[in-house]
C-alpha cells in the first residue's frame, strides 16, 4: 500500500479520494415520474430529468418533485347550507404537479397549501348550496369544487384532475322528515297511476257498452264466454243471471196469448130492446 501511494503521488490520490467522494453526489438519476429543481448559488438554474445527469456539487442544490396524481382525502367539515340544514361532508381531492419550478418557488409546501384550499373551498361551495342540491345534484357540486380549487392551485403549477364528495352526513331527525317526504310522494304517485288506471278502464267500459249496444247479440256471446271461464275453475255449484235478450220472444208470445185469451172471455153486450 505504501509502495502505491508512493507510486502514485499525493496529487493522484487526492483526486481519488475526491472523486469516490464527490461523483455520488455529482451523478444523479431520476425516475419517469420525478423532475429535479436545481438551483444554483440559491438562483433556480434549471429543471433535470428523468434519467441520469451530472449537478456541481456544493455549488448546486437540488429538489426533488414528484408528478404523479396525488389523492388527498379532506376530512368531514361541519357546515350549514343555504337552506339552513346542518350537515357533514368529507370529499378527496386528486391532483398533480405540471410546472415543477412554480411549485418549489410559489409555495413553501404545495400539499399542505392544496389541502388548505379543499378544505376552505368545500365549505364555502357546500354553504352557499341547498340539501336538495347537494343530494340530487352531486356531480354539479364536484364540479364546482374542482373549478374553483384549480383557479386557486394554478399559480403554483399544480392541476386539480378531480373532486367528489365522498359522504353526507345529515341529522336523523332530518332523514325521519326526508324518510316521510319520499314515502308521501310514493303514496301519491300511487293513487295518480291508480287513478289513471281506472280512468281507461272506464273508458274501455264505455266503448265495449256501445259496441254491445249497436249488436245485442255480442251480449249473448260474451255471456256464453264468461260461462265457459267459470266453469273452467271446477265449481260445484255456478249461479248466472239470465239474459234478458233471451227471454224477450218467450215474453211476446205470452203476452200475445194472454190478450187473445183476455179477449175470448169478454161477454157480449146485450142488444137493446
Amino acid at each position: 500500500m505504501d509502495e502505491l501511494a508512493r507510486a502514485l503521488g499525493p496529487g493522484a490520490i487526492i483526486l481519488i479520494l475526491f472523486l469516490v467522494i464527490v461523483l455520488p453526489s455529482a451523478v444523479k438519476v431520476l425516475p419517469e415520474y420525478e423532475r429535479a429543481v436545481i438551483f444554483r448559488l440559491g438562483r433556480i438554474s434549471k429543471t433535470r430529468g428523468p434519467g441520469i445527469f451530472i449537478i456541481i456539487p456544493i455549488v448546486d442544490r437540488m429538489v426533488r418533485v414528484g408528478l404523479r396524481v396525488v389523492t388527498m382525502d379532506v376530512p368531514k367539515q361541519e357546515v350549514i347550507t343555504r337552506d339552513n340544514v346542518p350537515v357533514k361532508v368529507n370529499a378527496v381531492v386528486f391532483f398533480r404537479v405540471v410546472m415543477p419550478e412554480h411549485a418549489i418557488l410559489e409555495v413553501e409546501n404545495f400539499i399542505q397549501a392544496t389541502f388548505q384550499i379543499a378544505q376552505t373551498t368545500l365549505r364555502s361551495v357546500i354553504g352557499q348550496a341547498e340539501l336538495d342540491d347537494l343530494l340530487a345534484r352531486r356531480e354539479k357540486i364536484n364540479q364546482e369544487l374542482q373549478t374553483v380549487i384549480d383557479e386557486h392551485t394554478d399559480p403554483w403549477g399544480i392541476k386539480v384532475s378531480a373532486v367528489e364528495v365522498k359522504d353526507v352526513e345529515i341529522p336523523e331527525g332530518m332523514q325521519r322528515a326526508m324518510a316521510k317526504q319520499a314515502e308521501a310522494e310514493r303514496e301519491r304517485r300511487a293513487k295518480i297511476i291508480n287513478a289513471e288506471g281506472e280512468y281507461q278502464a272506464s273508458e274501455k267500459l264505455g266503448q265495449a257498452a256501445e259496441v254491445i249496444g249497436a249488436h245485442p247479440p255480442a251480449l249473448q256471446l260474451r255471456f256464453l264466454q264468461t260461462l265457459t271461464e267459470v266453469s273452467a275453475e271446477r265449481n260445484s255449484t255456478l249461479i248466472f243471471p239470465l239474459p234478458i235478450d233471451l227471454l224477450e220472444p218467450i215474453m211476446r208470445a205470452a203476452k200475445a196469448i194472454a190478450s187473445t185469451v183476455s179477449r175470448n172471455a169478454e161477454p157480449e153486450q146485450p142488444n137493446d130492446p
